[in-house]
């Protein structure tokens, strides 16, 4: 399946959060999608459906595809500790999160298509893989030529972003490096992990 590119807002309502960030038409309906709006009777949830919300909540959230999620899901189970504080921490380790928690780009998606586009790079080399894990110790940059791209210009100079523990942001150059993988407690996001665990464990 290729990756959604469809309306936001719709998710976000079926998830009944926002998602993909502040949302305008979000606030407005905050009622899930469907021809009777907020009249329309749902159904009680059964456990599974529960636990696969919540893997797909993830999934949109951080823009990735059945396979990719389920490998790195994998590579959860095989670190020690939680598997999905694993997955979590390893979902955070992404260049294209990590552009995003910067502030370099206004979505995950816009971080994603600034890495294949080749405006980023990793330790001073070029990279265009969004999926790349870093490590700590890595340095990420916008490249030189890019810096005055508007969509990074705008992005920086919007709200204030938050800063994040394990980034280690230079705003002269536009790098930061990244310390190290961040804890759980850290990460902003409203995420049940243990429904995603529970999930996998019964395939």
């Amino acid at each position: 399946m290729a990756r959604y590119t469809g309306p936001k807002t719709k998710i976000a309502r079926k998830f009944g959060e926002p998602i993909f960030g502040p949302d305008k038409d979000f606030e407005r309906k905050k009622y899930p999608p469907g021809q009777h709006g907020p009249m329309r009777r749902r159904k009680k949830v059964s456990e599974y459906g529960t636990q696969l919300q919540e893997k797909q909540k993830v999934k949109y959230t951080y823009g990735l595809l059945e396979r990719q999620f389920r490998n790195l899901y994998e590579k959860a189970s095989r670190m020690k500790g939680r598997k999905g504080e694993n997955l979590i921490m390893l979902l955070e380790s992404r260049l294209d999160n990590t552009v995003y928690r910067l502030g370099v780009a206004p979505s995950r998606a816009a971080a994603r298509q600034l890495v294949t586009h080749c405006h980023i790079t990793v330790n001073g080399h070029v990279c265009n893989i969004p999926s790349l894990l870093l490590s700590s110790g890595d340095v990420v940059s916008v490249r030189e030529r890019s810096k005055s791209l508007e969509v990074i210009k705008d992005s920086l100079g919007s709200i204030q972003k938050s800063r994040f523990s394990w980034l280690d942001w230079n705003s002269e150059n536009l790098s930061a490096k990244f310390l190290n993988r961040p804890d759980r407690t850290e990460i902003p996001e409203t995420i049940n992990e243990q429904l995603i665990v529970e999930l996998y464990s019964k395939s």
